[in-house]
């Protein structure tokens, strides 16, 4: 190989930024009693997402983990308590700025939390890690009022694809759901407004961007999911829910995600089995939230590039 073949990319204060980052997570949740555990990276069952594609490996045939979130919640049902990892997270085609088909994330579950609880677990840690900072706490129904006048639960696809169209200059395609003519309006009009500095959680997502929350019906009559997404410095940091404890709406939800991939002409990914035995078995009320840990870096040292914070 050539010596010109290779350019340093990382930023060298990247390196100790890390480990100091990593040392003080540490120290963050053995000061509250939450148990480190490390979980496989692989598994016989991918992710049926069908907004994400998993890795997989041969000799046998195994999927590299989207996020240690099924491993983390038998971990829970078997009665482990409260727990977090640091670990390698994989998905297949993501590149860009603030993406890497492979990056770190930091995941946690508190046993006995709801999701505003979280929020605020998650608040108290980046505030050691950042600093003090501005919170803002919007609800999804809120923030496009605030930012588009206009109702999600309530508007016609239509007129998503009008203002999609007009505001962003996205052509619209017959096939675009309304879930992901609201995603593309929520990245391209509304993410640039939100306050720079601040930590923005937005929560109670459409019922149909649930993902594995539980889905509850508010005093409006919307189905609302109880999650939330973190905002900071135009990037978004992490995803959170107030977990699905119901085993046979998991698998309701498992099956209609494979069915959406058909649609799509996806594989059809079968099922995480384990899971659903461990739901059987019983997990504890808990809700649990993903925070990318690359990208934080990013926000620290105020880096334009993932690269630049990843060896």
């Amino acid at each position: 190989m050539n010596s010109s073949d290779w350019r340093p990319g990382v930023l060298p204060e990247a390196i100790e930024l890390r480990a100091r980052v990593y040392r003080q997570i540490r120290e963050y949740f053995q000061s509250r009693q939450v148990t480190e555990v490390e979980t496989p990276l692989l598994s016989p069952a991918g992710n049926t997402d069908p907004n994400i594609e998993s890795l997989t490996t041969s000799d046998p045939c195994s999927y590299l983990q989207t996020s240690p979130e099924f491993a983390m919640k038998r971990l829970l049902a078997s009665g482990s308590g409260s727990i977090y990892q640091i670990c390698k997270a994989f998905r297949k085609g993501e590149s860009g700025r603030r993406h890497r088909t492979e990056f770190t994330l930091l995941e946690w579950y508190r046993v006995a939390f709801d999701y505003h609880q979280l929020m605020a677990d998650v608040v108290a840690l980046l505030q050691q890690l950042l600093g003090d900072r501005d919170v803002v706490k919007v609800s999804y129904l809120q923030l496009f009022q605030d930012c588009l006048g206009v109702d999600p639960y309530q508007i016609e696809k239509t007129k998503l694809a009008d203002i999609a169209h007009s505001e962003a200059g996205y052509r619209v395609d017959e096939a675009d759901s309304k879930d992901m003519l609201l995603e593309l309006l929520m990245s391209h009009l509304i993410e640039p407004k939100l306050a720079p500095d601040a930590l923005t959680f937005v929560y109670d997502y459409p019922a149909s961007q649930c993902a594995l929350a539980q889905v509850v019906t508010d005093d409006a009559g919307n189905a609302v999911a109880r999650r939330f997404e973190l905002y900071s410095g135009g990037i978004e940091l992490a995803n959170g829910y107030q977990e699905l404890t119901a085993w046979q709406e998991q698998q309701r939800r498992f099956t209609a995600e494979n069915q959406k991939r058909k649609m799509k002409g996806l594989p059809v990914i079968v099922p995480d089995n384990q899971l659903i035995s461990a739901l059987q078995h019983g997990l504890p009320p808990c809700s649990g939230v993903a925070l990318g840990i690359d990208r934080l870096l990013m926000l620290m040292l105020k880096a334009d590039n993932i690269d630049r914070v990843v060896f």
